[in-house]
């Protein structure tokens, strides 16, 4: 029996949620972040309903300071979400600074806290050129110090850091994941825009997998 030694960073978005469900056996608790993007209060029961669905321990953890501080897109008030493909000049207006490195940091102290000695988060290969927190680049180093930086070495799991989201997307198709159950749209609202550049990626991504994509969209 695989002994529960993990903690999560789980956004509710397909690429956490798939990797939630591929380590289900070595995760104990899963982390949410509530940073004040216009999404999150869409993702995160999406990861609360998956965690409850496998028993596994949720929490939501207050990150107001990024919402009011960080100037982004993607958080309230960050100005308009760009439409059409998700391509380096669209995404980039979407940067949150340093938010995997915030999130990370905080997932390994209370990884630590737990005396849990893994923390996995589900970047991917094709977030690189965007987002700089999502690189091996950054991982490998984040990997680094968080090792040498906690009593029990926790160490940083990224599995996805070298694949696509369509190969995330096949994953979850064999794991059985009804994606309807997730939340990718940055512009929040009741219903998944599916014009936005994340939605582009997300339709693409289930179209590579071969998975007839259950979300409701706007368009």
């Amino acid at each position: 029996m695989t002994h529960r030694d993990g903690l999560i960073v789980l956004s509710g978005g397909m690429d956490s949620v798939t990797l939630l469900y591929e380590y289900q056996s070595s995760i104990s608790l899963a982390v949410s972040f509530d940073y004040g993007s216009k999404h999150n209060a869409q993702e995160i029961p999406f990861a609360r309903l998956h965690c409850e669905r496998l028993g596994i321990e949720h929490l939501t953890i207050p990150l107001g300071f990024m919402g009011k501080y960080f100037r982004s897109a993607l958080l309230q008030g960050g100005g308009d979400i760009p439409k059409g493909s998700y391509d380096e000049e669209n995404m980039s207006a979407t940067v949150v600074p340093f938010r995997n490195g915030i999130m990370l940091s905080i997932a390994a102290g209370l990884a630590e806290s737990r005396g849990l000695k893994r923390v996995y988060i589900a970047n991917h290969f094709g977030d690189h050129a965007i987002y700089p927190d999502c690189r091996a680049s950054f991982i490998r180093p984040m990997h680094e110090a968080i090792a040498a930086g906690t009593g029990n070495g926790v160490e940083v799991t990224a599995p996805y850091t070298d694949i696509s989201k369509g190969d995330i997307a096949r994953h979850g198709k064999q794991l059985g994941i009804n994606y309807a159950e997730t939340w990718s749209c940055y512009e929040g609202g009741s219903i998944q825009c599916g014009c936005c550049a994340t939605c582009v990626e997300r339709r693409e991504a289930m179209r590579e997998a071969g998975i007839d994509d259950p979300t409701q969209y706007k368009d």
